[in-house]
């Protein structure tokens, strides 16, 4: 940011701005923790395309995976970390500046 008159886009974290990661986080900010077909189904992505988005957020430190057996079946659980949670903050005051950016 250089002045109340510029934004640079370059500043918004990359990892959370991908629409399907920013549902993601904006989702378990909510819920605190989800599994992966609550995930799946309330976000309205497939299998692939979810878990290729966790694994990046899972990359990043922005969330943890808890994996389990119940009856058998496998179950992941996802949560935000406190990583997560400040760089989705940080992101919010990013996208705040820019909506307060005044025209030159």
């Amino acid at each position: 940011m250089s002045s109340d008159h510029t934004f640079d886009y370059r500043s918004l974290d990359e990892t959370i701005h991908a629409r399907p990661r920013l549902a993601i986080i904006s989702f378990l900010i909510a819920l605190k923790e989800a599994d992966f077909n609550t995930l799946k189904r309330t976000l309205l992505l497939t299998d692939g395309v979810l878990s290729v988005h966790l694994r990046k957020l899972e990359e990043a430190g922005f969330i943890r995976v808890t994996k389990a057996f119940v009856n058998r079946k496998p179950r992941s659980r996802y949560a935000l970390t406190k990583r997560g949670q400040i760089a989705f903050e940080k992101y919010l005051d990013q996208i705040e500046k820019l909506v307060k950016t005044q025209p030159l």
